[in-house]
């Protein structure tokens, strides 16, 4: 199957259009223009275009992923800057973006996922049903010490 050739105007335009869907990271952006065979220099003015009309933000992109990610798929800090850290944001950048996360809800939703998972497990003894619970609350990404200072 032949790959359709488009101008650069028609590349540059699917990439606004890419970026204008939904936030997207450099990485991403990047990604998809290995779809276009596209010189160095054809792709570095489509990204400066990009940054320059504000199509592409990192930050803006590191703060909607934050919330997206805590308050709709409910991960914790450690899966949320795990998963950030492949899409090569920077720990700076991450680390300055979790304001997102109101502490309180934080805490909120830990404790939530804790009585609802737990109250699901049957026929386990008690030290057992905490000690999954807490697995399955790391698993989510949430980190150790932050569940354990909730229940103790």
């Amino acid at each position: 199957m032949e790959k359709k050739s488009y101008t650069f105007d028609e590349i540059k335009q699917k990439l606004v259009n890419y970026c204008v869907y939904q936030d997207r990271c450099h990485a991403e952006v990047e990604l998809k223009m290995r779809e276009f065979l596209l010189i160095e220099e054809a792709k570095e003015d489509i990204i400066l275009f990009l940054l320059k009309e504000n199509y592409l933000n990192e930050e803006r992109f590191t703060r909607s992923y934050i919330r997206g990610k805590f308050y709709i798929k409910h991960w914790g800090k450690t899966k949320i800057k795990m998963n950030l850290k492949q899409k090569q944001i920077s720990e700076r950048l991450i680390s300055s973006c979790f304001d997102e996360i109101d502490d309180s809800d934080y805490e909120k939703t830990i404790r939530k996922i804790f009585e609802d998972y737990y109250s699901r497990q049957t026929g386990l003894k008690e030290y057992q049903k905490k000690t999954k619970t807490i697995k399955h609350l790391m698993s989510k990404g949430f980190e150790y010490e932050k569940i354990i200072d909730i229940f103790d």
